[in-house]
Parts: C-alpha cells; structure tokens; sequence
C-alpha cells in the first residue's frame, strides 16, 4: 500500500484543480510520500508556506505508514481563512448556466478545464511548478462549512474556460432562473471521437463554442428550429432561423462522420485487419473523404494496395528500419530469388517505397502540412470542352456551356453557381475537369518531408537516400494529390451545393410570406391554346363560386369577351390573377387590352401575374380531390391559382416544396439536402405566421413545428368531436400530443376571442354554467369540487405569440403596468407598456419580473400587437397592372419597374411585364441600393420584392436583358 493515498473523500465541496498548487516538498527531487493538505493559489495563502520542519517531516516518513496517518488525513480541514470561494450550486438544480471565462487577478487567464469536477472527485494533476509529472490527487480544500452555510466572497467569480451567463428556460422553471451545465462546453455523443464536436461544430459554422453546445443539447431534446428561434433566443446569441439550420446540417454531417468511422473499426475488428495506428488514424478523421482515404485499402474485396502487397511480403520491417535504423537495414538480405516481388534488388527498393510512401500519406502532420501549404498558394481550378462531345454531342447543349470551355479560376474565387455549372457540364461529358496545383508546391513538401519531418535518425546512405526521396515523391503523386483533387471538389461542390439549398429557401421564404390580398373576390385564369383557358371566380372566404373555360386564342375572343365581363359583373370582381404557364403572354395582352379600352367599365379591373408551379400536380393529388371532389381537374388549377394571391402560405403548403420552383441548378444539388431544408423552411413560416385552430386546414397544421400528419389528423377529429378549442390546454387532451409536442406547437396556434365569444354565447355551453359555479363559489357559498370545466375558460393571451409557460411573466407585467388582459391589442394597452418601458427600461423590468430581455420583449410584443396581426404585412404584394410593355419597345436606358421572380447565386430575375424576365447581375446589388427598412442576412433580394431598374443591354437574338438596380420599392 503507499503511503500516499490515490483518493481521499471529503465531504466538503472541491474548488476546481487551477484554484491549488502543490506543496512545494513534492516538487523536490526526492518523491515525498507525507500526505499534507495542499494549499490555495492565492495571495494570502501563499504567505502560509509549510515550514522547513514539515518537509523535514514529509521526507523522513516511514513507508508503512499505518492506517492511523491515513485516518488523520482524511479528517484535515482548512481553517485557515482563506480570501477566495466559490459560489456552488444545489445538487438538485439540474437548468443550464452558462459560465463567462474570467481572468484571475494576476492578470493571467486560468488554464483551461473543459470539465466541472463533482464532489468527491477524483483530481489528477500532472505537473505543477515543477517538473514531476506524477498524477497526484487532492485532498478536498473547499470553504468550510458551517451548519448548511458556506462562505462566499461577492468580489470574486471563478469561472474557468466556460461561456459567458445565459439563462434558459425550462419546464421547472419557464422564467429563466440561470442554473449550471455541468460539463461546461463537453457534450457526450454516442460515438466518440478523437476531436471535440463542439470544437469542430464551432470551426465549420463559424458560431460561438457556447451556442454551439447550447443547440446541441436543445437539438438532443428535439426541439424544432421555430421553436428555438422564437423561444430560447438568449441560449442561442440571437441566431436567426438560417443560421440554426446550417448548424443543425453541419452536427449531421460530423454525427455521420463519427457513425460511419464506428461502423467502419468494429468491421476491421471482426475481420482481424485493425490496429492501433489504424484505429487512430480513423478517430481522427473530421470529413467522409479523410474517412474514404484512410479507410479505402482495407475494404473487403479490394486487391490490396501496393503498400499491402509489400507488407505481405515482409518487407515492412525493412521500411521502418530505414527510418528507425538505418545503418543496420541490409536490403540484399530480402531477395528471394523465386518470389515474385522479391527477386530482384530493385523489386525490393520498389516494395519498401510503396510501404514507406503509404506511410507518409496517411499520417497527420504530413497531410496537415500540404493542407496548410495549398491555402497559401494559388490552387485552380480548371475546365475544357471534351474532345469526345466536341465531335458527338449536342450542338446546343455545347453552346450553353461556352463560357466554361476554357476556363479557369482561383478556388479560392470560383463563384458557386460557376462550380454547379461545371459539374453539370462534367456530368453530361461535355466538360473536362481538372484541379492545378503548381510544382513549387510538390517541391517545397518533398523538401520538408526528407529534411524535416522523415529525416532519418541516422546517417543514410546514398542508396537509401534515394529509396526515402522517391517514396516521399510516390506519395504525393499517386496518393496525396489525388487526395488532395478529392477534397477540393469536394468542398467546393459541398459549399455550392449548401449556398444553393439556402437560396433556394430564401427564395420559398419569400414566396411563402407573401402578402395575402383579402376581402377581394378573384378570378383565377388558367391560360391555354387548344383547351382553352380556364376561370374559377372564389369569394373573400375562398368559396368557389363559378367555374367556366374559355377559347380566347382560336378566333372566338370578342364572343368570349362578353362572357368574362358577364361574370365579373355578376360577382363584382375586379380582379384577374393569371398563372404564368403556357399562353400567359397572349392572354396577358388579350385583358390588357380589354383594360385599356374600358372594355369592364364601370369596374376598374386590374390583373396580376403569378407563378403556377405545381398548381398542375397539386390539381390531380389526392388532397386536391378531397378538397374539391366534384371538380375537374384542369378546373382546379385554376382555383389554386386564384388562391395563390388571396393566400399564398395556405395553397402553397399543399404542394411539395421543390415543385413550387424556387431556383436554377434545383436538381443539380443533393435532393435530401434540398429536401430538408425546404420542408424546414415551410414549417418555420407556416409556424412564425401561426395558425387559428379552429379554422385551419389539416394540411397547414401539419407543418406547424412540433406536429405531423397524425397529430393533425388527431387535432381535427377533436375539433369536430368536441368542438372548437376554448383556449391553448385542450390541446392537452388530443390523443398523441404529449409535453413535448405541446411545447413544441403551443405558441404558434391561435386562438381567435371573438369566435370563441360568439360560439359561447350561441351554443350556451357549459362554460356559461361554470361561471355561474365560480361566482356562486366567491359569495361564500359551499365550496364544490373544481369541475372537469376549468380548462375551458377562455385565455385572452391565446391570441397572442406568447408561449403558455411564459403566461404567469406576461400576467406579473400586466399586473406592474396596470393592465387588463382583455385589452390585448388595444391601443390603451400599448400607452400602457410605452409609458412603463421608457420609464424603467427594457433591462430593468425584466431584472424585475426575473426574466430574460429577449422573453419579455416578446411578451411585449405579443400584447401590443393588434387583433388578427399577420407578420406577412411587411413582406410585398402582387403587382398589379392594367398594361402591357412588349420586348421591341424595350430600349438602353428605359426605367422600369418589375417584381423579382427568382434569386440566384449570380443574379436576380426581374419579370419586368415583357414576356422575358431580365437579370441584374449580382455586382449591380450593392448595400446602397436595399431598403434600410428591412434586415437582411445576405446583398440578396428575394421573390415578390418591387423594384426600380434601368435597362443596360438588350440581346434581341439571344432573348436577353440585363438590368441595373436603381433601388428596392
């Protein structure tokens, strides 16, 4: 037994292992084996020093020291006064905290500790103020304890290595109470790795470490991106939706890396192929390309590299020895005259080579370095027609990649849609693709390899010199560069790939929160040549009211003419919206026409163009048919697209995100990325909008976050079973929504007041009569049981954005500024806050009601608002007209105005009424030229924005305008 225990238990709590520095006695030559209480680092304690006695003591102890010594220490307790201490806190509180790295008063930072240490807690030390790298333990020297007291010092806060204070919310405390992550940043993963995932998180998004580990643990408890954007803005730095979704993408991406590089070590473990340097060389890989390379020679079914064919051989000890040994390597004694590969001197040279190069290829720093040394040259990227489609292929599909037949461009420079466009091209054999890496580059690495990080550590002969320098050439030839090609298309196709699927979802965004037109009656027109257009004319409410098909392209317009104005003055609608499909020009010009000519008079029509991407499919789906059983098909469309203005959100979520067309290269980018995003962003809007519950459709409650079909289905056959839903805890009661999908869903659904008032007083429910219970109750008569009706009381904070567990802070603010709940949205209740927030502050009345800024904002937010408030009111209408502008007319320098049809990564789509839509280039999008009203994350503008633009070219014969961007309207 030594003398010096490996754990000592104390009931005390530990400060943390920077807080402590040994005795000096154990930093001696000599090992002490004396167990002494170690002491603060601190300036008071540092004037305590053991005296020389005690090390005296501590060096002469006997070995077999009996178990008396060992109880004594046990019993040591610190009562000296010490000038630090460290707020704990209760084992109970199991909230987040986050902790502010904060510097000691030596000005120095305190070493990192990427782990809080419970108590008892084993503390290893490996050296402190000298040289002995012994792991020692500590026994416990926290603050005594007096009773249930401990001593603090408010002066000091000790946080080590730990993000600054954030208070989250959760169910045992929905105000926001700070409380600790034990762990700090640490987040355990199922499978472990040889990097840190938060660190590697951090580096690939660009975020804080904190958020970083905040999202993962909020993501680990299945929380949806809504949720989070709205509700826990202070866990997460105030990230908007799109950040989170990157972040979100990036954690799967290192989650598959680690899964796979799992699945690939137990695979080597079953079939005897793994090893130690193996097993590492796979821990460390970061990237599916890093996991391929090292991971590729092994696969089963694989003839076995070069390298492999000379290990079987035994010819690795001879490579290691030219490395370790080399003065004792005889190669000579290898030749073994009738094995192929070892019958010659050279066929040795050449297996030792090909070991020593796979060596140099697989190993950390050496890769590390080229990596390091390609960013800090210039690496290109390069493109060519192929001689094989020059002489086969489709002239016109040649054509549209003229402008990458000789090209090339800094990787570092290439724009996004330039890579899309090249892969394509690469894809169909048009285009040759190559990655140039100049020569300096190779020279430089095969220098440092054989002086600096290979160099042998003895002497080397001339001959063995030559084998090193031609194994470290053979490497980067035939298994770095190769490598390295990999991973720069890779890269650049992947950051294509995810910029692309983020346009693409700003550009749904944009569509999805459209403004809606309401209280208008509209005609929605399906244009068409030989079946001729279709009509539906739908009411403010969205009731179909007529349906018709007209020929106005075949000879029979005049006659057609009186039948549309018959109907629009039979339903005193002014307005056409047109789907911009085949014949959208020609029918365009056919009401423009009849606009300009009075020809509706004493209607003032006007017409709008919108797209109808997807109205075609949604019109034969199933949903389609249970929406409108008794309707055509080809009549349907026509309805969608009459809906598609009235409210865009609502039609278009019936429709699958990627046929709605929300960019170029769509189909060029992974289709499950594209997927998720774009389901994302659906659910984000429909959720940020909210829905009222009782008047939804089942298909938009289905993408509010925290829901799904079967929840939906479920919330509806309640609605139709019970009744409307009184307020937001009935919800409680639907089958398969448990907490967490209550959470998730409770403030995004809305609960209209004035309907449930008007249903009440209808219908008399039960309601009525447990009011008359609870008034009864308050005169003092008998008390009774609380009836089942409670929960049906109706809640004037379910019309708001607020979230249930926030509604006892919204009431305590109410309560502070003298307000009434039943004025919600009224404009005494907006004196009310105003009044009270320019008084105490925003800051300070949350300090006051213990909560978050961000919490009470949005509690402000949500009883300010007036009634029926729909965020979608600050996005841009259609645009209306009553004219047409043909192509021939256009000329250099015309103003005009148009409405953005499309974004891309080169660009924005202009439908500026001419038939063809024009491009602003990116490089005429500048800060200057953008609203100062709205945030933006990116120079981008998105569809449905008006804008102002001049005409700078107009290619007659190619059918193209390119435009400049006078300002946004």
């Amino acid at each position: 037994m030594s003398s010096l225990p490996r754990r000592v238990k104390s009931k005390t709590k530990t400060l943390t292992s920077e807080d402590y520095e040994l005795p000096s006695f154990l930093n001696s030559s000599s090992e002490s084996e004396e167990e002494e209480e170690w002491e603060p680092k601190s300036k008071k304690a540092k004037t305590s020093r053991l005296t020389k006695e005690n090390k005296a003591k501590a060096k002469n102890v006997a070995a077999s020291r009996s178990a008396v010594a060992r109880k004594k220490v046990k019993k040591i307790a610190i009562k000296e006064e010490m000038d630090i201490s460290l707020p704990l806190a209760p084992a109970e509180d199991t909230r987040m905290q986050l902790l502010k790295p904060k510097e000691e008063d030596t000005g120095t930072k305190p070493k990192t500790l990427n782990q809080k240490l419970e108590v008892p807690v084993k503390m290893e030390v490996n050296s402190f103020q000298g040289k002995s790298s012994e792991r020692v333990e500590k026994p416990s020297t926290s603050v005594p304890v007096v009773g249930n007291q401990v001593k603090h010092e408010k002066s000091e806060d000790f946080a080590f290595d730990e993000p600054p204070f954030k208070k989250m919310k959760s169910t045992t405390c929905p105000e926001g109470k700070p409380a600790k992550i034990l762990g700090g940043n640490k987040v355990k993963e199922e499978f472990e790795m040889n990097w840190d995932i938060v660190q590697a998180l951090s580096e690939m998004t660009n975020v804080e470490p904190w958020v970083c580990s905040n999202l993962i643990h909020l993501f680990q408890e299945e929380n949806t991106i809504p949720f989070i954007a709205r509700y826990r803005k202070e866990l997460i730095n105030n990230l908007e939706a799109d950040a989170l979704r990157e972040v979100q993408q990036a954690l799967e991406e290192l989650r598959t890396v680690a899964k796979k590089t799992h699945a690939m070590i137990q695979k080597l473990k079953k079939e005897g192929k793994l090893s130690g340097c193996l097993s590492t060389a796979l821990l460390n890989c970061r990237t599916l390309e890093e996991l391929e390379h090292v991971s590729a020679p092994y696969k089963t079914g694989s003839k076995g590299t070069k390298a492999q064919r000379a290990k079987q051989l035994g010819l690795e000890p001879a490579a290691l020895s030219l490395l370790q040994n080399p003065m004792e390597l005889n190669l000579f004694s290898y030749i073994r005259p009738n094995t192929k590969g070892l019958s010659t001197i050279q066929e040795v040279e050449a297996g030792v080579q090909h070991i020593l190069a796979d060596i140099f290829a697989k190993d950390r720093d050496t890769l590390d370095f080229i990596r390091k040394l390609c960013q800090q040259r210039y690496i290109c990227i390069q493109s060519a027609l192929a001689k094989v489609s020059s002489k086969s292929g489709n002239e016109k599909d040649i054509d549209k990649f003229q402008l990458y037949h000789e090209f090339s461009c800094n990787i570092k420079n290439i724009q996004h849609h330039q890579i899309l466009a090249i892969n394509r091209g690469e894809n169909l054999k048009i285009l040759t693709v190559k990655v140039n890496i100049p020569d300096g580059v190779k020279n430089e690495f095969c220098w440092w390899c054989v002086n600096e990080r290979w160099r042998p550590k003895q002497f080397l002969k001339p001959e063995l010199m030559r084998i090193l320098r031609n194994s470290v050439e053979d490497a980067y030839k035939r298994l770095i560069y190769p490598l390295l090609c990999r991973e720069f298309r890779s890269k650049l196709t992947s950051d294509a790939e995810k910029e692309s699927v983020m346009m693409f979802g700003r550009n749904l965004r944009q569509l999805l929160l459209t403004s809606p037109v309401r209280g208008r009656t509209l005609m929605g027109v399906d244009p068409g040549y030989k079946h001729g257009c279709k009509l539906a004319i739908i009411s403010p409410t969205s009731q179909i009211l007529h349906t018709d098909v007209v020929y106005l392209h075949s000879g029979q317009g005049f006659r057609e003419a009186e039948k549309i104005k018959k109907l629009l003055l039979q339903y005193n609608c002014s307005t056409v919206v047109i789907g911009n499909g085949t014949a959208c020009r020609e029918t365009e010009a056919y009401f423009a026409d009849l606009i300009m000519k009075k020809y509706f008079a004493p209607l003032d029509v006007v017409y709008c163009i919108v797209s109808e991407a997807g109205a075609s499919i949604y019109s034969v789906s199933p949903e389609a048919s249970k929406e409108m059983p008794d309707l055509d098909p080809n009549l349907r469309s026509a309805v969608s697209i009459a809906r598609r203005v009235q409210d865009p959100l609502a039609e278009l979520v019936k429709i699958e995100p990627k046929h709605i067309g929300v960019g170029m290269y769509q189909h060029d980018v992974s289709q499950t990325l594209l997927k998720a995003t774009l389901d994302s962003v659906v659910e984000e809007c429909v959720s940020f909008v909210g829905v009222d519950i009782n008047i939804c459709s089942e298909i938009l409650l289905r993408h509010i976050a925290g829901l799904n079909a079967n929840r939906a289905k479920n919330i509806i056959e309640w609605r139709e079973k019970n009744g409307p839903f009184i307020n937001r805890e009935q919800l409680k009661e639907v089958k398969g929504l448990g907490p967490k999908s209550f959470q998730q869903c409770a403030g995004f659904i809305r609960i209209n007041q004035e309907y449930i008032k008007t249903f009440c007083s209808s219908k008399k429910t039960e309601l009525g009569s447990h009011a008359l219970l609870t008034k009864a109750s308050a005169q003092g008569k008998k008390k009774t049981k609380p009836t089942p009706h409670t929960s049906q009381q109706p809640n004037p904070l379910d019309q708001t954005c607020i979230h249930p567990e926030s509604y006892s802070i919204a009431m305590r603010f109410l309560s502070f500024i003298g307000g009434n709940a039943n004025y919600v949205g009224k404009s005494d209740m907006q004196q009310k806050v105003n009044a009270v927030i320019q008084k105490e502050g925003l800051e300070d009345t949350a300090k006051r009601l213990n909560t978050t800024v961000h919490t009470l904002q949005l509690i402000i937010d949500g009883l300010t608002q007036p009634e029926g408030f729909d965020i979608r009111t600050d996005f841009d209408k259609p645009d209306f007209k009553r004219s047409i502008v043909c192509f021939e007319d256009l000329s250099v320098g015309t103003v005009l105005t148009g409405k953005v049809e499309n974004a891309t990564p080169f660009g924005v789509f202009v439908d500026i009424g001419v038939g063809k839509s024009g491009l602003i280039p990116v490089r005429n999008i500048t800060e200057a030229k953008l609203s100062k009203v709205k945030k933006r994350r990116s120079l981008g503008l998105g569809p449905g924005e008006r804008v102002e633009v001049k005409v700078l070219n107009v290619d007659i014969a190619r059918l193209r305008i390119t435009l400049d961007l006078i300002r946004v309207l």
